[in-house]
């Protein structure tokens, strides 16, 4: 259980420039709304390198900048050891990235690592990769980002609410 008052949390998916920006940047606008964006850091990364320094594929910028979030600052980076470290929950897109984030991380921290649906109430279920599909796939994924941070937003408040009693 996390005993402190600011949480802290990243989003992971493969390459970082498709699902886990476009969580990362609907997770921190959900926060601003509910005003709780200074009880909650968020930073995404990918499994793998390959688009470190990038920005988030121009489908996924402009299909979230249509809903309202712009993710156009956000630059890809590939997830760490350390950051089982830095962050209080590690959420996996899908079951290849969370498996990826078994081996990596100590066995200490594996308590950490969920998959970001569990918190849309879809246990067991992924965030697909739109990247080789077309505008219907990011589409689906900020539908489901969007059910799945409105959950985790109740998570933080309720877990504010237990350290602050």
């Amino acid at each position: 259980m996390i005993e402190k008052e600011n949480m802290s949390l990243l989003f992971v998916c493969t390459g970082n420039i498709c699902r886990s920006p476009t969580a990362e940047g609907v997770f921190r606008e959900f926060l601003r709304r509910n005003s709780l964006e200074k009880s909650m850091r968020a930073d995404s990364a990918g499994t793998h390198g390959y688009h470190v320094g990038d920005a988030p594929d121009r489908r996924a910028t402009a299909h979230a900048l249509r809903r309202g979030y712009d993710i156009s600052a956000l630059r890809a980076r590939q997830v760490t050891r350390a950051d089982f470290d830095a962050f209080d929950l590690v959420l996996a897109m899908d079951r290849s990235h969370f498996r990826f984030m078994e081996g990596l991380c100590a066995a200490e921290h594996r308590h950490k690592l969920k998959l970001f649906l569990d918190f849309a109430g879809i246990e067991e279920a992924e965030v697909p990769d739109p990247y080789y599909g077309g505008s219907d796939g990011f589409e689906q994924v900020l539908d489901m980002v969007e059910a799945a941070s409105r959950g985790l937003v109740d998570h933080v408040r309720a877990h504010l609410l237990r350290v602050s009693t």
